[in-house]
This record gives structure tokens, sequence and C-alpha cells, in this order.
């Protein structure tokens, strides 16, 4: 098998703002693996957060490439890298290949039979209030029930107005808050009941990660539900969290890829608790996996591709709010121009 890559940028429609930082663009690294002249794709993107430059990302694509030019089973192919954006890159491109090769979708290979529209989330970062409001009045005249709010960068008082105004736009709308950490133990209890008559479907991660004993004990006294983001990033992370959260994000360039989600995914499920399908800023390639496996989420934000100036890959839909799948095999995406 054969492993090539690409480097492009990703730029964003505008500035996108949360408590710890702001990005207007990113790089993507497009990866392709090639057997029996079939092609499998998948991408990861640069991120400060997990500390994925395009270097990094190289130095993981050459020593994967040297694995691959040994083999000649995808199937029998599992890790091919020990950092996790680069692992779901290689995974999803391995799964997109192997699905390609049997002629269906990927959420066959993953045991679904069929596969429905799902409505995504689209995120709200942090502006003005005024803004957020024509924002989320222009989201949901397109179609989009599920909007996501990003918190944790005012005060307190000023980021109630801003969701209170946001919620009086968008009054039929799911509401989920994300602080990005941002919050305290005692901050997040007290904005959480205070967030509680705007109907608030679910929190993200309100407190810094890295402290899952007090991410719990904020859960248990929440009346919204809370999602342990960064919190629930590995097997063993949910294993350890077991029912003491409402819910995780598995994020895909988070956990490793298709594999390693499937797993926490059915360790969640067995605890008892719900599922929130999430992503990174990426192009409809790098967003495609995740998409194969909405039937097993309660929550879907997955709308990372909506937020550039161009996506050069199409095939998953979202605009109106609501993801489809186009293609009938593989991942289902395409370029948007020729290769």
């Amino acid at each position: 098998m054969m492993l090539r890559w690409t480097v492009r940028s990703l730029a964003l429609r505008e500035p996108f703002r949360i408590s710890r930082s702001v990005m207007s663009e990113r790089d993507a690294v497009t990866v392709e693996i090639e057997h029996d002249g079939v092609v499998g794709r998948g991408e990861v993107v640069t991120s400060v957060y997990y500390g994925l430059t395009v270097e990094r990302i190289e130095a993981e694509l050459a020593t994967a490439r040297e694995v691959l030019a040994g083999a000649n089973d995808p199937l029998r192919i599992h890790s091919l890298s020990a950092v996790p954006g680069v692992s779901a890159a290689l995974d999803a491109a391995l799964h997109d290949l192997v699905a390609t090769l049997r002629g269906v979708p990927v959420f066959a290979l993953l045991g679904a039979a069929h596969w429905r529209p799902t409505p995504t989330a689209y995120t709200i970062g942090i502006m003005p209030t005024e803004r957020a409001v024509q924002t989320a009045r222009a989201l949901t005249g397109r179609g989009f029930t599920v909007l996501k709010v990003k918190l944790g960068a005012g005060p307190e008082p000023q980021e109630l107005l801003r969701l209170q105004a946001i919620r009086e736009a968008a009054p039929h709308a799911r509401l989920l808050l994300d602080p990005n950490g941002a919050w305290e133990p005692a901050q997040a209890v007290r904005m959480l009941k205070a967030v509680e008559e705007f109907e608030i479907d679910a929190v993200e991660q309100p407190i810094k990660p890295g402290t899952p004993d007090l991410l719990a004990e904020v859960a248990a006294q929440s009346p919204v539900p809370v999602i342990a983001d960064e919190d629930a990033a590995t097997v063993d992370d949910v294993r350890a969290l077991g029912s003491r959260v409402h819910g995780v994000n598995v994020k895909l360039p988070k956990c490793g890829g298709i594999r390693a989600a499937r797993e926490i995914i059915d360790i969640a499920r067995g605890n008892g608790v719900d599922v929130m399908l999430g992503c990174l800023v990426s192009s409809s390639l790098g967003i495609a996996p995740a998409v194969h496996l909405t039937g097993c989420a309660r929550w879907v934000d997955l709308d990372g591709h909506l937020l550039l100036a161009h996506d050069p890959w199409a095939g998953i839909g979202g605009a109106d709010g609501v993801l489809r799948i186009a293609g009938d095999r593989g991942l289902g995406v395409h370029p948007v121009a020729p290769l």
C-alpha cells in the first residue's frame, strides 16, 4: 500500500473566538492510502491545543508510510500513529478504502444497515450580544434547530444577558453551552443553575480539564446535563468517569479515529451515559468519518466544515442544519475541484 499526503490552508469565514483562543485559519493535511488502484482518504488539521504542527504531522506520516509499504491487507492494519489526530486521519483513510473496495458506505462497515439525515449544531462563538442575536436568527432561518453557544470570556451578568437574548431570538432551538473549561467549579454550578430557565440541552466541559472528580461533582449539582469533553479523551478516561457525568463528547481527532470512538461509545452507553459527536474546524473530509457514527449520538455537533470560507470537499451537507451523506460508498465525500 502507498501513503501520500498534501498540505493546504483552510481559512474561516470570520475569526472564531472561544474562551481560550481566536482562530482565523489552520492547515489541513489530506492523507491518501492507495491499494489495488483504489484510494482512501482522511484529514488531520493543525491544532495549537493538541500540539499538532505540520512538521509533527508529516513526521508521523513518514513513519506510517514505511509500515504501509510492507502491508497488503488493509483489514489487518490498526494503529499507525500514537498521535490521536494523525491516527484518526489514517484510520479514516483505511475505512474509506475498505468500504470503497467493498462498494458500501463506511456506516455499513460499522454494522449499520441504514443511515438517516441528522441535524447538527452550529456554533455561535464569543461575540457581542447584538451580533449573536443576528447570527441565531439567521441560522434558525436557514433551518438549524440546534445551536451551540460559546461562553467563558466575560462577566457572568453579561454572559447571561447574551444567552437570554439568543434564547429569545431562537425560542424553539435546542441550545448547547460550551465554556471550554473557563469556569471554576463553584462558578459552574452557579451559572448552570442560573441558565436553567433558558431550557439548556447540555453543557460541555464547564471546568478546566484534568480534575474529573471535580467535574463529576459539578454534574451531580447541575440541573443541566454535563458533558465531559477533554476529560473524556480516551477509553480509560471514559471508564474512570463511569456514570458520574451525563454525556461524553467523542471527537475522532481526540481519541484516535473510528475504531477508538466505537469503543468509547460502547463503554459510555454501557454506563448509561449519552454520547455527543464533536469535531475540530476542518473540511468535509475531516468531518465525514464522524457523520457515519451519528446514529450512536444524542447530540451531534459536526459543523467544522460550515465555518470555512471555502470547503475543498463536499458530500455531507449541513448548510441547512441537516447532515446528509451524498455518496453510496466509502466516506461519501468528493473534492469540489479536481485533485
